[in-house]
């Protein structure tokens, strides 16, 4: 591996390194919630290589200096490996009396937080948790603390595995795959690339800090996040009925939104006012949650334990993480004993998450818990549903390419006709092919046939050089998808209608802006046309694109190095940033990283359309 030559600059940099000796295993949560953690003694992992290193990730949380270059040196190299490459000693060492060298061992423990999980038969969160992470630490960084945790340390007994087969494994065991504990380059990979795109796109998400590579592909991954709570981490304690931990909890939780000024309000006058306040941001967060992954296709498989999202909405677990070419509503992952939700499903599963904490807020604020069920017309609730809506009306407005004031005045004066639009939309983005549902790689899905991205993305063009509307025919052919087929885009007299009815609420939100700002058509669809180019770009990252580029960097990974890795990471995230506002700054890059990317496009532009 080749690394920087060492400077006069390196021994400043050096004593910058500092921040690596926080994350030893000691955190906040261990104290302030006993009953929320299992904590294992750890030992060094010999053999492991950095394979990835996220540098403007571990500036943002404060690990190196802001002036620190983009390339490892030896003594970076030595801190990321010391620092992460760790494996716990658990409880089939302790039972079996396996010994450790003395010097291996780490002074400090780690822990494995509890948390409710669909897949343990117990169904209370009494045995589930972190099956095979434990959390390395706090940063705290211009005023934002944030968590970092690893993934791939060995496995822990609150694992599906341990509690289904009622046996603790030895990390590794090749009889069990999701219990041995262990991670691999892959899923480090898949999570790098695909959060680093959806980060750049305005989602929340855990990200990548480190890749730490073994020997047959196996890795440890290191994650990072303002807040890496779940809503299982609240929900094993109220299944439970246990009003102490829960409340330390909470307590926790709403202390480090406060402390990270996630939050607006920052002081209560009592622990109900608070736990309301902490109940109707989970509303605002979830509505909106729901809304976007509607709106973008993404498939998160959101469920009733709040086990794969974040308190935040934040994205986690992308092993199941997929982003659709097309409103493929109907894919259902296949998990060997059920089948996911479906997007549309996502939305009922993230109000019923609301509902769990309107029920979560109450028993904190009155120490009775009780049934769910008088949560089903809670104030939350109504919240959530508002909030949903008004989400989706903004979202469509933005994929169309309308800039924030055209937005504003669209909805406060004229929302009928953004309503009528988003029905007409609607229509064509969950129209299905008449194939029926089919089984697919992992699942089973029923084909979406309409990519909606590609009449937002022309029709201001046409517009503008035809200056008349479209055809029937002609509006059927800018839309349809390689999946369609003639029977799919025959055109009834339903079609044709809904085809009028977006062109004239289309036309008729042109007409409000012009009469409200006074900017001409021309200029309106010119702007319309840069935005929309940049919002519904042709060749859009789906979860098929993401695996297919894993593979290919999985195959030049021998002769990529750390830094070579994190300058594709940048500049794939950076192609991908669909933010009309902010322009990619365009940077030089080797000849050798052209041609690497232009296959990583041309695998996007391949599977565009797809799952």
């Amino acid at each position: 591996m080749n690394h920087a030559k060492k400077s006069p600059q390196d021994e400043g940099v050096k004593r910058s390194y500092s921040a690596f000796s926080k994350l030893n295993g000691e955190h906040p949560f261990k104290d302030k919630v006993p009953e929320g953690r299992v904590e294992y003694k750890a030992r060094r992992k010999k053999g492991g290589k950095v394979a990835f290193f996220n540098f403007d990730l571990a500036k943002e949380i404060g690990l190196i200096p802001k002036s620190h270059p983009s390339e490892l040196n030896p003594d970076l190299e030595k801190e990321i490996l010391d620092t992460f490459s760790i494996v716990i000693i658990n409880e089939y060492d302790v039972m079996n009396n396996i010994k450790f060298p003395e010097e291996e061992i780490l002074p400090n423990t780690y822990m494995a937080t509890r948390y409710l999980q669909l897949q343990h038969p117990d169904k209370t969160g009494k045995t589930s948790g972190d099956g095979r992470t434990v959390w390395n630490g706090t940063l705290k960084h211009q005023g934002v603390t944030w968590d970092v945790s690893s993934c791939g340390t060995g496995g822990t007994k609150l694992s599906p595995a341990c509690n289904i087969n009622k046996k603790f494994y030895q990390t590794g065991d090749p009889s069990i795959s999701y219990g041995c504990g262990l991670s691999e380059v892959a899923e480090g990979l898949e999570t790098l690339f695909f959060s680093e795109v959806l980060g750049k796109n305005g989602f929340k998400t855990e990200r990548v800090l480190a890749i730490v590579e073994f020997e047959r592909g196996l890795a440890i991954n290191v994650r990072a996040n303002p807040n890496l709570l779940r809503p299982s981490h609240f929900f094993g304690h109220l299944k439970q009925g246990n009003l102490r931990t829960l409340k330390q909890v909470a307590d926790y939780y709403v202390q480090r939104q406060i402390d990270n000024k996630a939050w607006a309000q920052t002081t209560f006058k009592s622990d109900k006012e608070k736990y309301h306040y902490l109940a109707r941001q989970v509303a605002k967060t979830f509505s909106e949650m729901a809304a976007k992954f509607e709106d973008e296709y993404i498939f998160c498989w959101l469920d009733w334990d709040g086990d794969n999202i974040l308190m935040d909405g934040g994205i986690i677990d992308y092993g199941s993480i997929r982003q659709f070419g097309l409103f493929h509503a109907e894919y259902r992952y296949d998990d060997v004993q059920r089948y996911s939700t479906t997007i549309l499903e996502q939305k009922q599963k993230a109000r019923y998450i609301v509902q769990c904490f309107a029920q979560v807020a109450d028993f904190l604020a009155t120490g009775k818990k009780k049934s769910l069920s008088q949560f089903r017309s809670h104030e939350v609730l109504e919240l959530f549903d508002r909030n949903f809506t008004d989400c989706k009306n903004k979202n469509v407005l933005q994929k169309i390419g309308f800039q924030k004031t055209h937005q504003d005045l669209l909805l406060k004066g004229h929302l009928n006709l953004v309503t009528k639009f988003r029905k007409a939309f609607s229509y064509f983005e969950r129209s299905k092919s008449k194939k029926g549902l089919y089984k697919v790689a992992d699942g089973i899905n029923w084909n979406a046939i309409f990519c909606m991205r590609d009449i937002l993305r022309e029709l201001p063009q046409i517009y503008l050089s035809r200056q008349t509307r479209l055809t029937h025919e002609d509006f059927i052919e800018v839309i349809k998808s390689s999946y369609a087929t003639k029977t799919d885009l025959k055109l009834t007299d339903l079609r044709k209608k809904q085809i009028n009815r977006f062109q004239e609420t289309y036309s008729g939100m042109l007409d409000v802006i012009e009469k409200g700002t006074g900017v001409s058509r021309s200029q309106l669809l010119l702007e319309l046309t840069m935005r929309s180019s940049v919002i519904n770009k042709y060749d859009r990252v789906t979860g098929d694109s993401i695996t297919y580029i894993v593979e290919k960097v999985k195959r030049l990974r021998p002769k990529l190095s750390p830094e070579e890795l994190f300058q594709l990471a940048l500049q794939f995230s950076s192609y991908q940033n669909l933010d009309p506002d902010k322009k990619a700054v365009a940077k030089e890059i080797p000849s050798r990283h052209k041609t690497i990317m232009q296959g990583l496009y041309s695998i996007v532009r391949d599977c565009r359309e797809g799952l």
